[in-house]
């Protein structure tokens, strides 16, 4: 079984970074391993929360997974946090990472052509430098904006998506996929690009019209687990857009609010049966 390190925060009530990434790839038969960032006591959409700094632990339990003589095959980064949580987690993934560990990394920091509050123009620098250690690197719009210095654009055609990717990849990332990325009208999906060979892939789905909280850490964990699994980027991201999509759907059935979380677990069930199908297919 392939064992793969997470590196994100843990907010113990809400749907989001590590409450989903853990059960997610667990389900997609992917031993996971967690390594907070910091430990909240809900996520940061309610009025009011606690939040506690991990970041002196990080490189101790680090260091005693090394002594331990322990080995991962993909690391896999979320929402850090702060600048100095940043340079630990490129330490980490120094201390873990040999020819065959795949790093992915989602520089979770902002939407909408803004920076997440409590974000600086340092942070967004960082993750620059953090992305270019990376295998591959998914940021959405405003991610790509940030860490490339392009005008954020709420419509945009497949030139200025190919820009973006072209920038990104000058960051040493071997490959970009730009998620939220919307080519046809009522379409969303990824767009990506290979720096090696600079081939161009993208995949479009229906839009849903509603927004919900962790939905982009449901799409990393997945197309991640997927790739883990030894399915291409291609299939990888296909499946990843559609789950996140019919994800969001059943969701729409809970008259919740959708700042709380999306209802993930009702649908891992049909995400098993769909790597099922695809490996059989093969």
């Amino acid at each position: 079984m392939k064992r793969i390190l997470t590196i994100q925060d843990i907010s113990c009530l809400g749907k989001c970074s590590i409450t989903i990434a853990l059960p997610v790839l667990s389900a997609m038969g992917v031993e996971t391993v967690i390594l907070p960032t910091a430990l909240l006591s809900n996520h940061t959409l309610f009025p009011e929360y606690t939040k506690l700094d991990l970041s002196g632990q990080m490189l101790p339990i680090a260091d005693m997974w090394k002594r331990n003589g322990v080995h991962f095959d993909a690391i896999y980064t979320g929402y850090l946090g702060t600048p100095e949580l940043i340079d630990e987690t490129a330490r980490v993934i120094d201390m873990f990472r040999d020819e065959n560990t795949l790093v992915f990394i989602d520089p979770v920091m902002g939407d909408n052509g803004k920076l997440y509050r409590g974000f600086s123009e340092d942070y967004a620098s960082r993750n620059r430098k953090l992305c270019g250690t990376a295998d591959l690197i998914m940021p959405n719009i405003t991610e790509a904006c940030l860490m490339t210095g392009a005008k954020y654009r709420e419509t945009y055609d497949e030139s200025y998506l190919r820009e973006l990717c072209i920038r990104l990849c000058e960051t040493g990332a071997k490959m970009t996929v730009l998620t939220g990325a919307s080519l046809l009208e009522g379409k969303t999906g990824v767009y990506g690009m290979d720096s090696r060979t600079g081939e161009i892939f993208f995949y479009q789905n229906d839009k849903v019209s509603v927004s919900y909280h962790g939905t982009g850490d449901l799409f990393a964990s997945t197309a991640v687990g997927a790739m883990i699994r030894g399915f291409s980027v291609r299939d990888a991201m296909k499946m990843a857009a559609d789950h996140t999509a019919d994800t969001i759907r059943a969701t729409m059935k809970n008259p919740g609010n959708p700042w709380y979380g999306v209802d993930f677990e009702s649908t891992l069930p049909d995400l098993i049966g769909r790597i099922q199908k695809l490996e059989n297919s093969d």
